[in-house]
């Protein structure tokens, strides 16, 4: 059996309605769009964390945060750690990760030491544009030295910190401001941005391929803010006609009072988000273009998706976190494999989770799936029924139920809140303590609870022959 190769097509930060195939006719994804065509568009799919680390770290091992015991940004994944590079590579796999992984907190480390491994053969890891010495730096010096004095988005503060008691010493410059509210342009040539590295870096590993079967993840950081993209990308877009936030009257109230999120300034931000989706897809095509050329497509099995999603303005608020709503916990995916996959072009309706795409691999490639995994593989037959409805979201001191009508949150402190999302605005108002919705908290609540114990896992027993 000739196992099918795997690509890995990662964002970070990008919401599920950022993309055309899912109903947003304002925004640019042409190719993005196509992979969709072609292959299986899976609408109601929730990660299981709302920051990027143990998001990632879910992801990658089918395993749920509590079971990590990883619930936030800045815990280091220890490097025994169970990932799918290594569950793969009994089977002949080699493995890389082009671009961000963030599998260690990047602000409080030198990037030119050598990083953990996690199982893959190849990495070139950048976690932030041009923030630090790193595998895009090199990259970016390697082509054109004058370029560095525009590779760099902006220092996060923690790391100017590190870097002053280190004295370890920075000569890129980096912006002032890290995460301005608007659209900016890329002040270099838009050959050098991150997103370039990422996909011309993907291309060359994947131009090195031979006959063994390969995984790739190319991790790219955009939409992630700052919101900086080249300005062809940007030129896209009229910032007028970009589609903004309803608030509902009480939160247009407090917006009034509060002066937050003006519109011109939710227009910038959303022009530059858009932009950057955009560049992202420009490079995915020439990516989805490579693996054509080299006779790939048509068995390798090409994953898009994101690590959570971005406020943008919705709840008078931007980037990630608490308290999870579709925002940011609903993201893209897409899953084309030409050779695997019957009747392409359809969408999944059924809600689905990050866990379930490990398994859904190794099922896909014939490899029995370990039973730590915790996840489902995903519904690709047609006609295949659900698997789930509902979907867990955890956080440091509280967790999330996303079920078709709800969204429950309960917190460590005993306080719940309760979504009606088939009522309009009803991502804003909790209805947990009105007595018509009673009964429906009662089945959120059980479901929460049979949820977790359901994926309570034990150590092996030994058990005598």
């Amino acid at each position: 059996m000739q196992r099918p190769n795997i690509l890995l097509l990662y964002t970070d930060q990008q919401r599920w309605d950022a993309l055309g195939a899912n109903g947003n006719p304002a925004i640019k994804t042409p190719n993005l769009d196509r992979l969709a065509a072609d292959g299986l568009n899976f609408d109601h799919f929730f990660v299981q964390n709302p920051v990027c680390m143990p998001s990632r770290l879910s992801f990658l091992t089918g395993q749920y945060c509590s079971t990590l015991q990883v619930l936030i940004n800045g815990v280091p994944v220890p490097e025994n750690t169970q990932t799918l590079p290594q569950m793969l590579h009994n089977y002949g796999y080699a493995s890389a990760n082009i671009g961000k992984l963030h599998f260690l907190p990047h602000a409080n480390r030198d990037h030119r030491s050598i990083h953990p491994s996690y199982g893959f053969d190849h990495l070139e890891i950048s976690d932030e544009p041009g923030c630090y010495e790193d595998a895009y730096r090199a990259w970016v010096r390697r082509k054109d030295p004058d370029e560095l004095e525009f590779a760099s988005l902006g220092l996060p503060p923690a790391s100017g910190e590190w870097e002053k008691i280190t004295r370890v010493g920075d000569n890129v410059p980096h912006p002032p401001e890290r995460f301005p509210k608007k659209a900016q342009p890329y002040r270099g040539g838009s050959e050098f941005t991150h997103t370039a590295f990422v996909a011309e870096q993907t291309m060359q590993f994947l131009g090195q391929q031979g006959d063994s079967p390969f995984f790739c993840i190319a991790g790219f950081y955009s939409p992630h803010s700052p919101w900086v993209a080249p300005q062809e990308f940007l030129d896209l877009y009229d910032p007028n006609s970009l589609p903004l936030p309803h608030y509902p009257r009480e939160l247009e109230q407090k917006r009034a009072e509060t002066g937050k999120c003006p519109q011109d300034e939710l227009r910038s931000a959303t022009h530059g988000y858009y932009a950057m989706v955009s560049e992202v897809d420009h490079h995915v095509g020439r990516i989805l273009d490579c693996l054509e050329a080299r006779g790939l497509r048509d068995n390798t099995i090409v994953v898009f998706t994101s690590d959570h999603g971005e406020f943008l303005g919705e709840f008078l608020n931007y980037g990630k976190g608490y308290p999870s709503p579709d925002c940011i916990s609903r993201v893209p995916m897409i899953i084309r494999w030409p050779d695997g996959v019957d009747q392409p072009g359809r969408t999944i309706p059924h809600i689905t989770e990050a866990v379930d795409v490990i398994p859904t691999l190794l099922q896909c490639c014939g490899i029995p799936l370990p039973r730590h995994l915790q996840g489902t593989p995903l519904p690709m037959s047609p006609g295949a029924s659900k698997t789930r409805t509902s979907a867990l979201t955890e956080m440091q001191g509280s967790k999330a139920l996303r079920t078709a009508q709800f969204r429950y949150v309960v917190r460590a402190n005993g306080s719940e809140f309760l979504y009606d999302l088939n009522q309009p605005g009803g991502q804003y108002r909790n209805v947990a303590a009105a007595d018509e919705y009673a009964d429906d908290l009662a089945r959120v609540r059980h479901t929460l609870i049979r949820r977790l114990l359901e994926q309570e896992r034990h150590l092996p027993r030994t058990v005598q022959y």
